[in-house]
């Protein structure tokens, strides 16, 4: 139970590593703040998980819906000990695609944009809500999810990799400005997650990816999960301004 009775914000908590993370942190003891732009799957997740779960309906992207909500939050709680900033989407194509001399394709300026919307000013929309509320109750802890393809790219997602990248600079930067008000801040780099949108891949894909990772399979959404739980907890105390990768190994091949 090492995050008895903390307040746990955790965006995009209604599926996939952010539902894992919900039910890990029920189960140290949490008070766990889900929101996710998928009501019927978030409303079901904190009903399923009990009175100290609750679900909102926020779009991250949205300034205004996302400094309300926290304020409900507050006072609802009375404080806010952790945030998870998990929400996040892809819309991956290749930048531009050159076949017989000609441009036959690129990614799309709506799909770069909306990528960085979500993962990256969502993040900075949600953080810098809830720092006041750290600051005054003197600490907390933030958990930001970069990705190993913030560490070394990856073919067609350059919309994708650029927040993952700006992420981790963001980290780095909160943890000098933070810390002096005893907020700890990190980030987390997953590697190939088995979550639910990664299930529906063909066999062939998901082979290659396991075959990639040195440890010849993928990460389960619980394995993400736990990271978070520890990074949250108080047993690291005095991790700050870390990035840590959950990937099986693979960044070990870049």
């Amino acid at each position: 139970m090492h995050l008895q009775d903390k307040v746990c914000i955790i965006t995009g908590g209604a599926a996939g590593i952010g539902k894992a993370t919900a039910e890990k942190f029920a189960a140290e003891g949490a008070k766990v703040v889900i929101c996710d732009v998928n009501e019927e799957a978030g409303t079901a997740l904190a009903e399923r998980l009990g009175n100290d779960t609750s679900f909102w309906k926020v779009n991250v992207v949205n300034r205004q819906e996302v400094q309300a909500w926290i304020d409900e939050v507050a006072k609802k709680y009375g404080r806010i000990d952790v945030l998870i900033n998990n929400a996040g989407i892809t819309r991956d194509s290749q930048f531009v695609k050159f076949k017989e001399g000609e441009v036959v394709g690129q990614m799309s300026e709506d799909a770069f944009d909306a990528v960085i919307a979500v993962n990256l000013k969502g993040v900075f929309n949600c953080t810098q809500a809830v720092v006041p509320y750290m600051i005054k109750q003197g600490g907390g802890a933030i958990v930001s999810a970069s990705s190993v393809v913030g560490l070394y790219g990856n073919f067609g997602q350059t919309n994708y990799a650029a927040t993952k990248f700006a992420v981790i600079g963001m980290t780095k930067t909160w943890a000098r400005e933070l810390g002096k008000y005893q907020i700890r801040v990190n980030a987390v780099a997953p590697g190939f997650i088995l979550t639910e949108m990664v299930q529906k891949m063909p066999e062939n894909v998901l082979a290659g990816m396991a075959s990639n990772t040195p440890l010849k399979r993928l990460g389960k959404p619980e394995e993400i999960a736990n990271v978070y739980a520890w990074l949250a907890s108080d047993e690291a105390s005095y991790i700050h301004g870390a990035v840590i990768s959950v990937d099986g190994g693979i960044v070990l091949g870049t």
